[in-house]
């Protein structure tokens, strides 16, 4: 099967053909249909997180159950279901019995600690794997598989009710998705931050009430804070230092920064304000399986709409190379019909 994977030298992406695999016990066979590129891929790819070559990559992955082990009752063939970042916990942990299953310490990662959906086939363990609704276009199921609900669950841990302010740093294709979430799930007002026009248009087309661009603008925070009077919550999804020490400064006394792209460099804080305003800043990873079952359902019911763009899988290293230079609107999704 045609499979992309890790180079050798892991610093890129190769397309291979790789042995067709088996299923175990728990396990389901999927036929992929589509799968996302997401910037982790692209963190994986490059060995930023420790180098895995000849990996499957792919956590944004869709497709249809095949083959079912003999011990798996919550799926049957014919299901839609998602091969995510979240592949499998321990199930018997703190974290795994208290609804924070993602911070596992044993946890499996599609498409970096296991082989993940970029590929004609893919194995799931069975009871991770989160069923598609009716409803829901695969392709566009296939961004809300991770882009989709890491904003979700950011936008969640910021706390956001409706009417409150929201900062997006980043309109790329986890900003975009979380301006959409934030107006349309949560009913909240939207600021969103990026340093490309045609990004910040997209973000107007989907709901966002205000934009700024980082680099037409010298005092982002002072703007934020002037039109808004200082916002509720920011996300922060740009792999940006800058972006997360503006995040800090464009909340009111109270607020909550909540992290989620994955820049090597360190935040600047200032303890000072940090304590006297009351800031919270927090950390948020994926979304649990109870999350992406949500997110799944606002996208069926029309509320939030991915921008994908379909392409042959064959593109892949040029897609990559696109997402290093920050040149991709939305999400570009592998489509393994084409």
């Amino acid at each position: 099967m045609k499979a992309v994977v890790v180079n050798q030298a892991s610093n890129g992406v190769e397309i291979i053909n790789h042995d067709l695999p088996k299923i175990g016990h728990g396990e389901a066979l999927v036929k992929v249909e589509y799968c996302g590129v997401c910037h982790t891929d692209l963190h994986v790819a490059n060995g930023d997180f420790g180098q895995v070559p000849g990996r499957i990559l792919g956590h944004e992955g869709i497709g249809i159950v095949t083959e079912i082990a003999d011990d798996v009752t919550s799926l049957k063939v014919g299901d839609r279901v998602s091969i995510a970042w979240f592949f499998e916990g321990c199930g018997h942990c703190e974290y795994c019995t208290t609804g924070r299953e993602t911070l596992c310490r044993t946890v499996k990662n599609a498409g970096y600690s296991v082989d993940g959906g970029m590929s004609e086939y893919a194995v799931v363990t069975a009871d991770y794997a989160v069923k598609v609704p009716e409803g829901l276009d695969p392709a566009q199921a296939s961004s809300i598989t991770c882009a989709g609900v890491t904003t979700y669950k950011a936008i969640k841990e910021g706390g956001a009710a409706p009417g409150q302010w929201i900062a997006v740093y980043g309109a790329g294709g986890l900003g975009n998705l979380a301006v959409q979430y934030a107006k349309k799930v949560f009913n909240a007002h939207v600021v969103a931050i990026d340093i490309n026009n045609d990004k910040l248009e997209l973000a107007k087309q989907v709901g966002a009430d205000l934009v700024v661009n980082g680099k037409e603008i010298e005092d982002v925070a002072g703007f934020i804070q002037e039109k808004t009077g200082g916002c509720h919550s920011a996300v922060v999804t740009a792999v940006s230092k800058v972006a997360f020490n503006q995040a800090v400064d464009s909340v009111r006394a109270g607020g909550t920064v909540v992290a989620v792209g994955l820049p090597s460099e360190m935040m600047d804080v200032s303890i000072v304000k940090t304590v006297l305003d009351g800031i919270k800043i927090v950390g948020s990873l994926v979304g649990t399986r109870k999350d992406l079952e949500e997110a799944f359902q606002f996208g069926a019911e029309g509320l939030v709409v991915p921008v994908v763009e379909k392409c042959p899988v064959d593109d892949a290293p040029a897609i990559f190379d696109e997402m290093e230079k920050g040149l991709i609107q939305g999400r570009k999704v592998l489509d393994f019909s084409l």
